[in-house]
């Protein structure tokens, strides 16, 4: 029976990494692959990882049905043994019910990789339908750690190292970034609520101490 499984974690726990790996395995057993991404930080049209493996995609727009790419991709004689979507929480609630479709319709296998939660800690609407209708949904094992050391739960989104709450959904930045630019970082439950990364830690650790007042 074919699956659609959802591979899910934070930024930075290895999930285009392992989306290439399926890929590879996958060609290396002579099986062929549609690839789908959406804002992959190499550019419009790739899947990578930020190992610097990268490999050809299909970007997929606003709009797209990728149940019909799929059909007709298959229409014209060519193949198509699983698909992959990478970053599928950019894509519509729709288009995972059309992945969905895929599976049920025409007996290929999905996996779909991508992170559950925005900076402020809502759901991405795809990560949610993909949560919905997935026959498995697989939390990656590869832990992203937060600057303390504790196991990182939430993607925070910086402005010159400082974390902020407000702004649009999707804003496509690296956990790489300079400091001066958009940029995210993963942290534990506790610093995302306290909205602390580590360049606020670090200021806050090189804050002169304040001495204590005395009467007399």
């Amino acid at each position: 029976m074919s699956e659609l499984v959802f591979f899910c974690g934070t930024m930075d726990c290895g999930k285009s990494t392992l989306a290439l790996q399926i890929e590879h395995n996958r060609s290396a057993r002579g099986l062929v692959g549609m690839i789908f991404t959406r804002n992959d930080r190499a550019g419009e049209g790739k899947l990578s990882s930020r190992l610097g493996l990268v490999t050809d995609a299909v970007e997929v727009e606003d709009g797209a049905d990728l149940y019909a790419h799929l059909v007709d991709h298959l229409s014209q004689g060519r193949r198509a043994d699983y698909v992959i979507a990478d970053e599928a929480q950019f894509l519509a609630p729709e288009q995972i019910d059309q992945l969905a479709r895929v599976v049920d319709d025409l007996d290929l296998d999905v996996y779909a990789f991508g992170i559950t939660t925005d900076f402020r800690s809502k759901l991405f609407p795809g990560s949610q339908r993909l949560v919905e209708l997935a026959d498995r949904v697989e939390v990656l094992q590869v832990e992203a750690l937060c600057w303390c050391g504790a196991r990182a739960t939430h993607n925070a989104r910086t402005v010159g190292g400082v974390m902020v709450v407000e702004g649009a959904q999707v804003v496509v930045g690296d956990v790489t970034g300079s400091t001066d630019e958009i940029g995210y970082e993963v942290l534990c439950r506790r610093h995302h609520r306290r909205r602390m990364t580590a360049a606020t830690a670090r200021a806050a650790a090189l804050a002169p101490d304040v001495l204590p007042v005395s009467s007399g």
